[in-house]
């Protein structure tokens, strides 16, 4: 057979094939650039960026844990004007739409810097983060109350004509409710699940290991929570939904595709293999051939589910 198709749509974007970074596990690209051609991904997603320079957290600020990690970065960054200024135009050099993440402490940032990248060129996206879950204003605040996350995306879609992707935490009661609040408050599509709650604990010292106390937990451990997670929402949203949460190899992508994932995003998994992306997407496309399919697109919400299951 000819090679397979791998170009996605998520809203207005068409990416050549449907494996991006998640945001907060792949700087503003050039950690990375210098293993791999960063042209080859379906999408760039920088880390959070925030209206003013953030320091993040105090340390210790990362902890492994079976299976996983987590971290309490706190979305550290030098501001939207040094991103604009110094990041972004490296990240032009390459043949890849880019996906600013945008993170603030009330919903008037949020607009604030969707207004200031609305039309800037090299930026094809924003991704609302209302879920990160180690930072105590802003964030996760705004992602577990439907009304005030519904609030933070009318306001950013007011202020941008860019596609507007908003990130979903796990840590909900129903995150099916929160999906729809943003979806109609005018998201073009989803990105789910940030991290998992968590903490570990120094026996020696008997203190909290991580200086936040609480981190996000990412990595395999997460992977059945997140593939249930984005199999629920995309039943119940008529958006594209982003899948991601322990993905480390290319049949983990297939598994968030069938379950309804238009596209998948890669984290914890670069930190061990910086190879990981391209190793995913070379992955998929020898599923694809292995099993006579001609576009990955087949695969999306193709999960077979019995009556009653």
């Amino acid at each position: 057979m000819t090679a397979p198709d791998l170009t996605v749509k998520i809203g207005s974007l068409t990416l050549k094939n449907p494996v991006m970074p998640a945001s907060g596990t792949f700087g503003f690209g050039e950690e990375y650039a210098r293993y791999f051609d960063l042209s080859c991904l379906g999408a760039v997603v920088v880390k959070s960026v925030t209206l003013e320079p953030t320091l993040g957290n105090a340390p210790p600020r990362v902890c492994e844990t079976p299976c996983g990690m987590l971290n309490s970065i706190g979305w550290q960054n030098p501001g939207l004007e040094v991103f604009l200024r110094e990041k972004l135009p490296f990240l032009r050099r390459f043949d890849v739409p880019v996906i600013v993440n945008v993170a603030g402490k009330t919903v008037e940032e949020y607009a604030e810097v969707a207004r200031r990248l609305d039309g800037v060129p090299g930026v094809a996206a924003l991704e609302a983060n209302i879920s990160c879950p180690n930072v105590r204003e802003g964030g996760m605040a705004f992602g577990t109350s439907p009304a005030a996350a519904a609030r933070v995306t009318a306001a950013m879609r007011r202020a941008t004509s860019l596609p507007l992707i908003v990130k979903l935490s796990p840590n909900v009661t129903d995150i099916v409710e929160v999906a729809r609040s943003v979806v109609d408050a005018g998201a073009d599509a989803l990105s789910l699940i940030n991290a998992l709650t968590g903490m570990a604990v120094d026996l020696e010292t008997r203190r909290p290991v991580l200086g936040n106390v609480l981190g996000g937990l990412s990595g395999p451990a997460i992977k059945p929570v997140a593939l249930y997670m984005v199999w629920r929402v995309a039943q119940a949203v008529s958006v594209p939904v982003i899948g991601m949460g322990g993905i480390t190899t290319a049949r983990d992508a297939v598994e968030f595709l069938l379950a309804g994932a238009s596209a998948v995003a890669v984290g914890t998994a670069s930190f061990r293999d910086p190879y990981a992306l391209p190793r995913i997407i070379q992955g998929l496309r020898e599923y694809l051939v292995e099993h006579n399919i001609s576009s990955v697109r087949e695969l999306i919400g193709a999960l077979r589910v019995d009556a009653g299951e």
